[in-house]
Order: C-alpha cells, then structure tokens, then sequence
C-alpha cells in the first residue's frame, strides 16, 4: 500500500471532529504514555491540550535531549533559480507574478559558495522553482558536482521526480530531500495549485514513495501552515511520518513547520497559528516521534527561535536568503520567495546557540561514516 492508498482511507472531516472533540482526560492519558499512537497526537494538538503546554515542552525537552543531546545542526539554504511553471496562489515564484526570472549559472554559484562557506556552513539546502525543462535533471547533473566538491551535506528542495531520477541524484552526492505537501486535503490543494505539473495532488503525494524506494537517507515533510485547518494538515502529517518509518524504515526523517508569510500576491493564510500553538504542535511532534528531525527556518522571528530553541528543535538556518544570488555581494537581486522575518548572521546566531549550553554542528556526517 502506498502512502496515497494510505491517505484516501482517511476522511478529513473525521479527522478534524475527532481532535477538536478530544477532552481533558485525552490529553492527560497521552502525557502519561511512554509511546504515544496517532489517536494521543490528536490529544496533543487538541484544543484541550493547551492549558497543557508546560507539561509538553517539559517532556519534549527531556526526550530531545535524550536523543540528540546537547547538539544544534545548522544549515543554510541556497536559491538556485526562481524558474517556475506552476501557479501557486502563496508563492512569490509562481508563474503569474511579474518578476525578473534568474538561474545560476557556474560562475555565480561559486560566488555564492565562496560567500557561504565564508559563513561557516557545510551543510546547504538547494532550492529552485518548479520547472522541470530549464532547471531539471540536466541543470542538476552540473551543478551537484561543483556543490559536492564544497560541502559535505547536501539536501534539495526542488520539484517532484522519478525514482531513478532521486537514484541517480544520490550517486550525484544528496543526503536529503525536502517536498512538502503544502496541504494533504486535495479540494483545498485544487483550489491554490491552479497551474503546472504541481497540479497533480497524487502525483506530488506519492512522492515520498518514489523516495523511500530509491534510498535516499533523509526525507523532510511537512504541510504548509495556513493553506487548511492547521491541526487536520498538521495531524496527516504525523500519518504520513507513522506510514514511512513503517514502509521506509532504514531512512531519517525531518519535519519542518513553514508557517505563511508576506509575498508577492497578497496570499491571506486560511488558518492561522499563534505562536503558543506553534510551540504545542513542535512539542507534540516530539513526544510521539523522539527520532524525527525538527527544523525552525529564519521565516520565524528572532524572540520565538531563541525561546522554542531548547524545546524539539533539532535544526536550525540562519543568514538565510530566499532569493538566487542573495549570499555573493556582486549578485543582483530577485525576488524572494517569502520574507524573512530572523535576519541575524550565522555568527550572531551561533553565539546565541552557545549561550544557551549547546554546541553548533556545522558539519553533519560523512558518507565515508556510513559505508556508502
């Protein structure tokens, strides 16, 4: 059964009554389980659950410890092109916005490696728009060379492809990739994805199928917080993770928690999480999955990452541009995707992590490590 199988089993109304109908007692019997099922994830992102919040991140602190120690990984993302052929009604890169369009060519990325391997980074997150034609698989076969040669982790982010295409881009040197389902309701996704290949909700959910079979060592999933009802999206979510450590499970896995912000088009977000929620659900993640990577991007403010920082949160970006060409001084400027709203060097940022009695991993791992 794949994950698309999975899911059509499961109905999104049924979902929503189910955790807004959980109770008190709900929450309390989660709390007091060593190992939580996706029923005690309802409790925890519940309504109910929120008087709760102190208890949770108690917990979550302690098994985030146990489990990762004392450690913060630092990571950097890397705009290759805003090229794309979808229109997402959220996004500052879809197709329908009027922008200067821009691709990176060998000469530019290197200035874009020189500028962030200057910063301290060894583990950088490449991103492009959607379009499979100008920044496919062909684009992707010369620049991972010249990245390999520079950095030790490399993660993407890039439009959904085929499984030999994720087999021959893991002999190419990426670890990890991240797709996000945006939102894991297919009558809200038809209503934001309007045109272009991301049109194709199953398409995009069986994704993390084609992932698991080449081999990839890490996935990173997530829904887009503000498309749907954040706590049914954020509950399939914890579906999807249950189903791939169950099918896929020599593979890591990440979940990161992109909340909407301002970009091109004036998107208004449909659900929208206040922080004190934000904290509860990275908690919840926590205590029902102690193995999983939880990841805090720049687009949340500076007050909100220092203070969740010791809670779940395994990884960290910092200094992070949303646009190609955004680290070298001599790049123009595009477009970003979305604002950043934590502008502190990684330097500041790493200082603060210290402060706070963790150590800063640059670095990884190394595929000599691992036997591969």
């Amino acid at each position: 059964m794949s994950f698309n199988e999975r899911l059509q089993q499961i109905n999104w109304d049924d979902s929503r009554l189910a955790i807004m109908s959980k109770t008190t007692v709900d929450v309390e019997r989660a709390l007091s389980r060593q190992r939580l099922s996706l029923d005690d994830f309802q409790a925890l992102i519940s309504p109910a659950a929120e008087p709760f919040l102190e208890q949770l991140a108690q917990r979550s602190m302690q098994l985030t410890r146990q489990r990762f120690g004392n450690t913060m990984q630092m990571y950097i993302p890397l705009y290759l092109s805003n090229l794309c052929a979808n229109i997402c009604s959220y996004c500052g890169f879809s197709i329908h916005n009027k922008i200067r369009r821009t691709t990176l060519n060998s000469e530019q990325l290197n200035a874009e490696i020189v500028a962030i391997k200057r910063m301290g980074f060894d583990h950088v997150l490449i991103v492009t728009g959607e379009s499979e034609h100008r920044v496919g698989m062909a684009y992707f076969r010369q620049v991972l060379p010249q990245l390999k040669q520079a950095f030790s982790h490399i993660s993407m982010e890039v439009q959904p492809l085929e499984q030999h295409e994720y087999e021959e881009l893991i002999e190419l040197g990426v670890d990890a990739v991240l797709v996000y389902q945006e939102t894991y309701n297919p009558i809200t996704y038809a209503k934001h994805h309007l045109k272009g290949k991301k049109q194709d909700f199953h398409y995009r959910i069986h994704t993390t199928d084609r992932l698991g079979a080449a081999g990839i060592h890490k996935i990173g999933i997530g829904a887009l917080i503000g498309l749907e009802d954040w706590r049914t999206d954020c509950y399939h979510v914890a579906v999807h993770l249950d189903y791939l450590q169950r099918t896929y499970w020599q593979t890591k896995y990440s979940i990161s928690f992109p909340r909407l912000r301002p970009c091109a088009g004036e998107f208004q977000p449909k659900s929208i999480m206040t922080d004190r929620q934000l904290v509860q659900l990275i908690c919840a993640y926590r205590l029902f999955n102690p193995d999983v990577e939880l990841s805090l991007s720049t687009r949340e403010s500076a007050h909100f990452r220092n203070n969740v920082l010791p809670l779940g949160i395994t990884s960290l970006s910092a200094g992070s541009s949303t646009q190609p060409g955004g680290y070298a001084e001599e790049s123009q400027q595009a477009l970003e995707q979305f604002e950043i709203s934590d502008e502190r060097s990684p330097a500041v940022m790493a200082e603060i992590i210290k402060q706070k009695g963790f150590e800063v991993v640059w670095k990884d791992w190394d595929r000599s490590l691992s036997g591969l």
